[in-house]
């Protein structure tokens, strides 16, 4: 393929029932990387995914290792990627380093299961919650959260005019009313089990680091660009450092897409479910192209040409 290409991966929320069916039924590597997932995770990963029922598939504890495995059945169909880096959304970051090689098949799945059994863990022992502000910009949302008293912080800077906001639900509930104030198009709560990337989750960061600590990183084939820093990675170090701060950190996708344009990006692949980011880039940057490629249909309109 082209050698402006990026990949980005998706994060909790493109999760669909019957996601992963159609790759499983028709390609013998999307099949091997299911069942091998299953053996290392020890979760009905087909089953959920393929079957639901969709309220268990929104648990984050399932959502997390299920949108992983489709997103790494789907890169194993893609052959003769040569791409200028790689990004995910939150979670997809962990795909992201899998396809450049940083994370290995078997550390990447055991880190997304840890990953999401304490956040899961976290969110039911310290209640918080998540809402989109759309229409006001970046600096407004932070004011925002400056004037409320307790826990709200921005958590995805997702486009020029949508951040999300994380923290105790009283406080992000406080937040919510003063941006439609202000003048928000739209504010929207969101269908999460906790306060992530938010001061909230300090306590599986903690645990988490202690997990990651013990698992090898590689340096990257390419450039990963970090949700915490929005910049490139080039070593195994730096990686390491982002991830652990990850999970109490803002996702900066605006920065994100602008560092993968500096790059030399025109063009990206969303490989695994759905299409959230396709609408997120083309907010950031309408000369910026997203071919999806998460079912038979997209991935064979890809390697077809087309």
């Amino acid at each position: 393929m082209n050698k402006d290409i990026g990949l980005l991966f998706p994060g909790q929320g493109s999760q669909y029932v019957g996601m992963g069916k159609d790759l499983y039924e028709s390609y013998q590597s999307a099949r091997a990387v299911y069942d091998r997932a299953e053996e290392i995770l020890k979760l009905p990963i087909k089953q959920i995914s393929f079957a639901g029922p969709e309220d268990q598939l929104r648990l984050t504890c399932y959502t997390q290792p299920a949108i992983l495995v489709h997103s790494i059945a789907a890169l194993s169909v893609l052959e003769n990627l040569t791409p200028v880096m790689s990004a995910g959304h939150s979670l997809g970051e962990y795909s992201a380093l899998y396809a450049a090689g940083a994370l290995d098949f078997t550390t990447v799945l055991k880190l997304v299961k840890r990953r999401a059994e304490l956040m899961f863990t976290e969110g039911q022992e310290r209640p918080g919650m998540m809402a989109a502000i759309i229409g006001l910009d970046a600096v407004q949302v932070e004011q925002i959260c400056q004037e409320v008293s307790g826990v709200v912080v921005p958590a995805n800077y997702n486009e020029p005019k949508q951040t999300v906001i994380s923290g105790e639900v009283i406080a992000v509930k406080t937040a919510m009313e003063k941006a439609r104030i202000k003048g928000a198009v739209k504010v929207v709560a969101l269908p999460v089990s906790g306060a992530f990337h938010s001061p909230l989750l300090e306590k599986s960061a903690n645990e988490f680091a202690e997990y990651l600590n013990q698992f090898t990183i590689q340096p990257p084939k390419f450039p990963v660009v970090m949700n915490v820093s929005g910049k490139p990675a080039y070593s195994a170090e730096e990686i390491r450092l982002n991830l652990i701060r990850q999970l109490i950190s803002p996702v900066r996708w605006v920065q994100v897409i602008n560092s993968a344009r500096e790059l030399g990006c025109q063009t990206f692949l969303e490989v695994g479910p759905g299409k959230v980011l396709a609408g997120l880039v083309r907010r950031i940057n309408p000369d910026l192209n997203v071919r999806p490629a998460g079912t038979v249909t997209e991935l064979a309109a890809l390697k077809a040409g087309g």
